[in-house]
């Protein structure tokens, strides 16, 4: 019995470090198989030979090789040891979320059924936060178009504001500069002696 719950704290601590081991690959979220090979406890050696005797269960978007321009770029973001120190020597399978569910059917015991069900949870983890994350940019969207179509009737209505300021100002100028300029007025009536204008 203490044997089990050891082994239970063991698939418990691989559930926190699964989540660091999942990669992002032409728009797939995948797995190295030296990854999933170390959480199921086999050799990689082991883990491709079962995948390479069950090919026809693994179509291209359940598994795939890697190019070498993004084992290159893998290489760089993560901590690999280069070929020819002790690393690897072959450009890795990875494997997309149906593809580690396969491998369960593959490897046949019972660590990898517990290995693949903790997987599988991490991997609908990862789905529900970029759900909550779409769903956050919508509305952020959403936001954004309805501050846009205020800005541009605060625009219109600057706009209106700045031709009354224009027209007040018109009137001012009229008015200061018939102030300025009295017009003599043209009196009205006679003059009695002498001059007329």
């Amino acid at each position: 019995m203490a044997k089990d719950q050891t082994n239970d704290k063991k698939v418990v601590l691989i559930e926190t470090d699964v989540r660091d081991k999942i990669y992002l690959v032409r728009g797939h979220s995948i797995m190295l198989d030296s990854d999933l090979a170390e959480l199921y406890g086999v050799e990689t050696r082991v883990l491709n030979q079962a995948v390479n005797r069950n090919l026809d269960r693994f179509p291209e978007d359940f598994m795939f090789q890697l190019t070498a321009v993004e084992w290159n770029s893998l290489i760089s973001q993560i901590v690999i040891s280069k070929k020819g120190r002790g690393g690897r020597r072959k450009i890795p399978y990875v494997f997309t979320e149906h593809g580690v569910l396969m491998l369960s059917s593959v490897l046949n015991s019972s660590r990898a059924i517990q290995i693949n069900i903790r997987i599988m949870r991490v991997f609908n983890q990862i789905r529900t936060a970029i759900m909550g994350a779409t769903d956050i940019r919508l509305e952020i969207a959403e936001i954004k178009q309805t501050v846009e179509t205020i800005s541009k009737k605060q625009k219109g209505q600057d706009r209106n504001i700045e031709l009354l300021f224009e027209y007040i100002d018109r009137l001012q100028e009229k008015q200061n500069s018939s102030q300025a300029t009295p017009k003599t007025k043209r009196e009205i009536g006679f003059k009695v002696g002498g001059s007329s204008n």
